[in-house]
């Protein structure tokens, strides 16, 4: 194998102008690096890469034969807001299934393909949006590379790359005796040095690892060696609450440098809460419009409401609000007042009572036990003013009671 050049990367700097700036313009900050400049390509009806809007996506955890239950899936996939889904195809069953999922999937549909290159023909001739592929487990997948540029280049279907730091080539194992950064970027470019041969540049390139640094290291080194567009994760991330810290360090890293053109957090949990956490990691950097934002107290001696419990009701009671709002709900006198002051909807909560405050007003004082009933009423009244679901404050009289 051929080595590839790995230069060292040069690093934009952090708030810079340029980047996307926040959609809230009373919370405005530091915007982000501009985007780093790469090709684009075309996942079924997403751009992704050149600019366009950074895609979550997300897998089916169901096996692909059964059709309805992956389209189910995929249905749960897309209301939490995913863009991409990929759907495994071990077997030639699996193959078998993708035409019929393909043509009644919302989204577009990528096949994840290992072992035998011959699903990638099938995963084209169905329809498929994209395939992706790991040349680390494929057999021979070196010698069938032109075979597939041909097929893929006359369906105008795009190729990932996916190397992961499981299942890297053993000749790269070798030679960097593990899965260093360096080791997988020149995977990646590696295998599409072999398709730029036979003149196929619709790439895409994901390069994953376990650990975060690993995933920032390589990712650094792709996106100064190669134009193409790049997919974020963290491989194996682990389950919901370790997986999505480890996740939001990597890809908030990168995503603030201005690497990355979709995403997909790789959590122990159904694929609908891996999509959420994603979004949530792009709206929190500006990249995606909020939908729904709690901010809630951690909670402190200064208390005098049990917030833990007032604030998983609220957000309970709030699940799949479809408008962008951003409700605080604070427990004491300190910072409550300022907090909810700030926040669409607010609560300053104490002695048995909540305060609720809306865009900067207070409209009522209610009992405790009345909080959450109250803010899901101005929380209606609020969005139905607006057909965007954000109301001017001047048009939201005091309501006391």
């Amino acid at each position: 194998m051929t080595s590839v050049d790995l230069p060292q990367p040069t690093l934009p700097g952090r708030n810079r102008p340029g980047g996307p700036a926040t959609d809230d313009s009373r919370t405005a900050g530091p915007v982000l690096a501009p985007r780093r400049p790469c090709r684009q390509i075309t996942v079924g009806t997403v751009p992704v890469g050149g600019g366009a809007p950074i895609s979550v996506q997300t897998m089916t955890t169901t096996p692909t034969t059964d059709i309805d239950a992956t389209l189910q899936q995929i249905a749960a996939a897309t209301a939490a807001g995913c863009d991409i889904i990929r759907v495994a195809v071990p077997s030639a069953d699996d193959a078998l299934a993708l035409p019929a999922i393909v043509a009644k999937s919302p989204i577009p549909v990528i096949a994840d393909i290992h072992f035998q290159p011959r699903y990638v023909f099938a995963a084209i001739d169905a329809g498929c949006a994209a395939v992706r592929v790991n040349p680390g487990n494929i057999r021979k997948f070196d010698d069938k590379i032109r075979e597939i540029a041909v097929a893929a280049s006359a369906a105008h279907v795009p190729i990932r790359i996916g190397v992961n730091a499981g299942s890297l080539d053993p000749r790269l194992l070798a030679k960097h005796g593990r899965a260093t950064p360096e080791a997988l970027a020149e995977s990646a470019l590696w295998e599409c040095s072999l398709f730029e041969e036979h003149g196929f540049t619709d790439l895409k390139i994901a390069v994953k690892h376990h650990d975060p640094l690993t995933v920032i290291a390589a990712y650094r080194l792709l996106a100064a060696a190669c134009d193409y567009p790049l997919h974020l994760g963290v491989t194996e991330a682990g389950p919901a609450f370790q997986g999505s810290v480890k996740s939001a360090v990597a890809l908030g890293v990168l995503l603030a440098e201005g690497i990355g053109d979709t995403i997909r957090v790789s959590l122990s949990e159904p694929p609908a809460e891996q999509v959420k956490a994603g979004c949530h990691i792009l709206s929190s950097l500006g990249l995606r419009p909020r939908k729904l934002e709690i901010v809630s107290c951690p909670g402190c001696g200064r208390l005098q409401v049990n917030i833990h419990t007032l604030a998983a009701r609220v957000e309970a009671a709030f699940d799949g609000f479809p408008h962008p709002l951003r409700i605080a709900v604070m427990g004491c006198v300190v910072n409550g007042p300022g907090e909810s002051r700030d926040a669409d909807l607010g609560v300053s909560s104490g002695n048995g009572k909540g305060q609720i405050f809306v865009r900067g007003q207070v409209v009522a004082t209610v009992p405790e036990n009345r909080i959450v009933e109250r803010l899901l009423e101005e929380a209606l009244r609020l969005t139905d003013r607006t057909t965007d679901g954000v109301a001017d404050a001047e048009s939201m009289p005091g309501r006391n009671g």
